[in-house]
């Protein structure tokens, strides 16, 4: 869902995970039972990343445009690569997850129900925001996506890179498509918190493959925050004054890019 933002603005937060929804036609694809599934999305869902990007929509001095998928992230991960470029492929966690966190069947390994998620999810999704981040280049000469995540305390089983330390705050950043100056500003506005780590321990972040590479008027960042910092990760319930803050944090982080 696209929810506008000021008409000057070139800044899209993007908040791929936040969802917990799965269509029931995807939700019979999935071979776990009911308390299995809400255990995996405990597990594998941004909980509040949303509300984290509304409350720095709100608050920002000018307002950005947030991009937020409806689905969960079991339905596709649209962040995947499509194809055997994605290196989470070999924990089963492409595009179309067939595993889940803890390395068991999510689904069956089917090419053409594979193939008719991705046409049915993860194309549109990606086309989607590809054509909003077109839009604000033309309105405002360039675009900067602010990808917003979050992370467990504690690597899951799935994770590639888990010997990697975890601190509080992680900015993710590529070599082409994040500007010194943009990481600086995002350490600035998230240092309170505690650690910010770069690169450390996600790393990179989103540009559509459209852009991806060739279009330096398309910046980027990677936002992810430890859970701990304002969730209980056991329940799921948040901290609200501690989403308040980080939502004022990303506004900063949002002012510093607009000014």
């Amino acid at each position: 869902m696209i929810h506008a933002g000021a008409p000057s603005s070139p800044v899209i937060l993007h908040v791929p995970h936040s969802a917990t929804t799965i269509p029931a036609d995807v939700r019979r694809g999935i071979l776990l039972d009911d308390a299995a599934l809400d255990l995996e999305l405990l597990r594998m869902t941004d909980a509040y990343t949303d509300r984290i990007a509304a409350t720095a929509a709100a608050d920002a001095e000018i307002a950005p445009w947030r991009f937020v998928n409806g689905f969960s992230r079991l339905v596709v991960d649209p962040e995947r690569f499509p194809d055997a470029r994605e290196e989470m492929l070999a924990a089963g966690m492409g595009a179309v997850y067939t595993q889940t966190s803890g390395g068991a069947t999510l689904r069956a390994s089917d090419a053409l129900a594979k193939a008719g998620l991705i046409a049915r999810y993860f194309t549109p999704y990606a086309s989607a925001l590809a054509r909003l981040v077109d839009e604000r280049i033309n309105a405002c000469g360039g675009a900067t996506i602010i990808d917003v995540h979050s992370f467990p305390r504690v690597a899951l089983p799935y994770e590639l890179h888990s010997d990697l330390d975890r601190p509080e705050i992680c900015i993710g950043r590529d070599d082409t498509h994040t500007p010194p100056r943009l990481v600086e500003s995002a350490v600035d506005a998230f240092s309170r918190f505690g650690r910010v780590g770069i690169n450390e321990p996600f790393i990179g972040t989103y540009v559509p493959l459209s852009h991806y590479g060739t279009d330096l008027r398309v910046r980027s960042i990677m936002l992810e925050v430890r859970r701990d910092l304002y969730m209980d990760e056991t329940s799921g319930a948040p901290v609200e004054g501690a989403l308040r803050a980080l939502g004022e944090a990303l506004a900063h982080l949002i002012n510093s890019d607009t000014e």
